[in-house]
């Protein structure tokens, strides 16, 4: 019986060639976004799933609060380290651990050098007693315990000592940045399923004293938080949690700086459960703090993947109730020769489901191409093997199920209810409400298909928008270069500088910390008092030399440049100076700040005009150009930044190639890094460009899914009125009139359509549009370009059908039965 389903279902699929190749290519692009996305929700929703007592595991992290908002920094302060070592009531294990960036790591055994190892932590040995690892060789019970000792993760130990078994890698030396010795004293497996913890070299938490570090792991500040010093804990039981807390608080009161108290600023302790790293875009993961994806992104991709695939599904619903009068005697047959009811739904569930199998065998052909042409754009590691996981095997099954049922069932009833006498008799009634619900799921597609139109076009409008906007400095034709951090010779620095300037290429340079734009914060409270307010606020750090404001044409509105590079003065930004309490620049000049790291009244010598400093979903924040304060233990003068020459580009390959020789001349041996400004502007954006590639495709494969349908009802309208569009010919209609009577009802539709897709577009781009501090207009045009274009494209896709019939010999138009 099955197998005769089968066999009568291939044969009305080939019967209706046309119609079963819409409903394949409909559903087949509606089921390959559902397995990409589905891929990518469930890869992105199963990171550190595997620990042990995984929900028992929370990171401490900090919230600042104060009047004017709130800020999130994942890490602590030093001393709550020591105090979670201690013992706190309802903690079973606390453990510490530090981001570290070493310049390089020797093997002088084998006279290996490797610069700048990433993905390196100072922690103790508790870390393995909360993170599950396989430990290859070593004991977590006595690794980690004593200085200078180091564990690798096995492919990190395989680099450093090749050739060498595992088991004779332990008591091997490596030594870190030229003065830190340690010995492997363990090796533990690659983790291979999905994590944020992506460290590979693991060196004991005392070891610290002797790096750069020690200032670190030695302070008693409490009100000093950074980001790399990171808490983690392992409650004894979940209803601890409450209690964790409230400890936590107290300790935040009772630490609570005395002018955090009078300015109305609070610090506060939060426990973010170990399955909410991933996706928490406040306090981010590892990776230079920053996120994998967020839910919100992960809700709008299940989303567009349910719409696709819906579309795909209506085609299918409106192609065969549109059918019903063709297939009318059939049913009127089979019923006549007793099948039933429950048999007839089953055939055509059958049809449904071998159109969805030919459409996810299609689907999975195009799966494995887009995989390749969008690697970019899908998370790391993810591959098309990852389909063969069970869970993804399990869920296409399961979609294929439910995609045949959804497609199926509807057809099936309103085809089973037919009555076989009126059928046979051919006095089959045309119901409206049939009619009624295939055109309201045709407008039902070309909402969804509008709404992607209007989408990517204001999207794409404010992307132009973000990257055309002035930011107040120059960003084109402006590079700078990092200088090896680890070396504290500024003289080296001040030579390189030179040097630069000597080349003919470059019109200025200058020595600073980060560019007016970086994702970098300095910043630090201060306090202004004048007698008649008293102001506390929090003031981000610029730093530069004397000519960092000729560099980015940073303009002066008052006051002077800074008059020296490390003289103890500010040149401070229009909002600082609004803060303050000032309306005229000129007013701010010769006032003196407190600020929290020298604790010294330094006097504002200038001001400059405000520029926005990270992404323009951002505001201006309160900052100061100040100069190389702390160059006795530390020189903030990180960078040499170059102008090159704006009206010939053609040259700055020569530039830089020249500012890479002089590099040579003075840090031989260290890599030489550089970037443009205008690049690092364009990747403040990355998510914004990637949003708008996806609801590119979005929007193409909406509007290929609504037109195929609507096509498909096209054809099958025009074939039902062949005798009518012949005597309307002989009747003298022309074929322009004859095609305004086919397109019509359709249009109208579409018409429709754009009238309830646009009040749903304007409130989610507006929603959308809340999260950036700069943003376009809505501007009307838009809406007006989205509506006739989409008109247009269907109009085009059904004259293709309808002026071919218009254009057909009514002779043989009469003839048609």
């Amino acid at each position: 019986m099955i197998s005769n389903y089968f066999k009568i279902a291939w044969r009305n699929i080939w019967k209706n060639k046309i119609f079963s190749f819409i409903n394949i290519i409909s559903l087949s692009i509606g089921i390959c976004a559902s397995m990409i996305i589905g891929m990518m929700v469930y890869f992105e929703s199963t990171f550190d799933i595997f620990h042990k007592n995984g929900d028992s595991i929370y990171r401490i992290t900090s919230d600042f609060i104060n009047p004017e908002g709130t800020s999130y920094n994942p890490g602590v302060p030093v001393p709550l380290t020591r105090t979670l070592q201690d013992g706190l009531t309802g903690v079973e294990i606390s453990n510490t651990f530090f981001l570290s960036e070493p310049v390089k790591v020797e093997n002088n055994d084998n006279d290996l050098i490797y610069k700048k190892p990433n993905e390196v932590i100072y922690t103790d040995e508790n870390y393995f007693s909360l993170f599950r690892y396989k430990w290859l060789a070593g004991s977590p019970n006595d690794a980690l315990i004593q200085p200078n000792e180091v564990v690798l993760e096995k492919s990190r130990a395989k680099k450093y000592f090749p050739k060498i078994p595992l088991q004779q890698i332990l008591g091997k030396t490596l030594v870190y940045n030229d003065s830190i010795n340690t010995t492997v004293t363990g090796v533990v497996e690659n983790i291979s399923q999905r994590t944020d913890f992506i460290f590979k070299e693991f060196i004991s938490l005392q070891t610290g004293i002797q790096s750069e570090l020690k200032r670190d792991l030695t302070s008693d500040n409490w009100n000093s938080t950074n980001s790399s010093t990171q808490l983690f804990i392992k409650l004894n039981s979940e209803d601890n949690e409450a209690a964790v807390l409230q400890q936590l608080q107290a300790l935040a009161e009772n630490h609570e700086s005395l002018s955090a108290k009078k300015y109305g600023s609070r610090r506060e302790f939060h426990l973010q459960p170990l399955e909410d790293l991933h996706f928490n875009t406040n306090y981010g993961v590892f990776d230079n703090g920053n996120s994998h994806t967020s839910k919100t992104v992960l809700t709008g991709l299940i989303l567009v993947a349910s719409f696709l695939l819906l579309l795909g599904c209506i085609n299918f619903v409106n192609l065969n109730t549109a059918q019903a009068t063709q297939r009318a005697k059939e049913i009127g047959i089979r019923k006549t020769l007793g099948s039933s009811k429950k048999q007839l739904i089953f055939q055509f569930l059958a049809e449904a489901f071998l159109l969805t199998s030919f459409a996810t065998i299609l689907s999975l052909i195009l799966t494995s191409v887009l995989f390749k042409v969008f690697s970019e754009f899908l998370p790391q590691n993810l591959t098309f093997d990852f389909l063969l996981n069970p869970v993804i095997l399990v869920s296409l099954g399961i979609l294929i199920i439910t995609v045949s049922l959804l497609s199926g069932l509807y057809p099936a009833f309103i085809l089973t209810r037919f009555k076989p006498i009126s059928v046979l008799k051919g006095q089959l009634i045309k119901g409206q409400s049939k009619s009624r619900v295939r055109q309201s799921l045709t407008v039902f597609q070309f909402v969804v298909a509008q709404f992607f139109i209007i989408a990517t076009l204001l999207v794409g409008k404010q992307i132009h928008f973000l990257l055309t906007k002035d930011m107040g400095f120059k960003t084109d034709a402006v590079a700078y270069v990092r200088t090896p951090w680890s070396d504290h010779d500024f003289s080296k620095r001040d030579l390189l500088l030179q040097k630069i300037k000597a080349i003919p290429q470059i019109t200025a340079a200058s020595l600073g910390g980060d560019a007016p734009a970086s994702t970098n914060i300095h910043s630090t409270d201060i306090d202004f008092k004048d007698g008649k307010k008293e102001v506390h606020t929090e003031l981000q750090f610029l730093y530069g030399d004397t000519n960092y404001l000729n560099i980015y044409h940073l303009k002066l509105l008052a006051g002077r440049n800074l008059i020296s590079d490390t003289t103890k003065e500010f040149v401070i930004n229009e909002a600082l100076m609004r803060t303050l309490g000032f309306k005229n620049p000129q007013d701010a000049i010769g006032k003196n700040i407190l600020d929290g790291n020298s604790n010294q009244n330094n006097p504002i010598v200038g001001v400059m005009a405000d520029f926005n400093q990270r992404s323009l979903r951002s505001g201006i924040e309160p900052m100061a150009l100040i100069g190389d304060w702390s160059r006795k233990w530390f020189s903030q003068f990180q960078y040499v930044h170059i102008s090159l020459q704006k009206d010939h580009p053609e040259n700055w390959s020569d530039a830089i190639t020249k500012v890479n020789n002089a590099w040579r001349q003075i840090y031989p041996g260290e890599d030489f890094e550089y970037s443009f400004v205008d690049e690092n502007v364009r990747k403040f954006y990355e998510s914004e460009t990637r949003i708008a590639t996806l609801l590119n495709w979005a929007t193409a494969l909406s509007v290929i899914i609504s037109c195929l349908g609507l096509l498909g009802l096209v054809i099958h309208t025009t074939e039902r009125r062949t005798k009518e569009i012949g005597i309307r010919k002989i009747l003298g209609a022309s074929i322009l009139r004859i095609n305004v009577l086919l397109c019509k009802d359709f249009l109208m539709l579409v018409g429709i359509a754009f009238i309830i897709a646009v009040p749903f577009a304007w409130w989610g781009i507006n929603s959308w549009l809340e999260n950036f501090a700069y943003k376009t207009s809505l501007s009307w045009w838009i809406f007006a370009i989205s509506g006739i274009g989409l008109f247009l494209i269907a109009l085009l896709i059904m004259s293709i059908k309808t002026i071919r019939t218009a254009m057909k010999n009514p002779v043989d138009s009469l003839r048609t039965e």
